[in-house]
């Protein structure tokens, strides 16, 4: 099992930038596949982006080309850099893991407890 920690949320302005961390332990880490997923109030948990035990990405339609998402195994860390940021972009966003490739369903096993992002116009 994998425990995550995400940091790195906040504020920004519409266009801005902002880099999520999600710190991962367990022994596992190098063997997860791993996403970010967001939930804004009222609305349903989206994938947002993927990434795969060998650096294989995929990401929502919604962010492709703003958002970046990277992993590094021997920090047993997860990254999202996010570009050119949008209001419809706030959002808690989520960090999860498995041994199985859910893709951007949100079915993973492990879960963060989140970080906050808000974006303004």
């Amino acid at each position: 099992q994998v425990q995550l920690a995400e940091s790195g949320g906040g504020s920004a302005q519409s266009g801005g930038s902002l880099r999520l961390s999600c710190a991962a332990s367990g022994d596992t880490y190098s063997n997860s596949y791993m996403g970010w997923f967001r939930q804004a109030p009222g609305r349903e948990r989206e994938g947002v982006a993927t990434i795969d035990t060998y650096g294989g990405t995929d990401y929502a339609d919604s962010v492709k080309g703003r958002f970046t998402i990277s992993r590094d195994n021997a920090k047993n860390t997860l990254y999202l850099q996010m570009n050119s940021l949008k209001p419809e972009d706030t959002a808690m966003y989520l960090c999860a893991a498995d041994r199985t490739n859910w893709w951007l369903l949100p079915r993973y096993k492990n879960w963060g407890q989140g970080t906050q992002v808000t974006v303004s116009s």
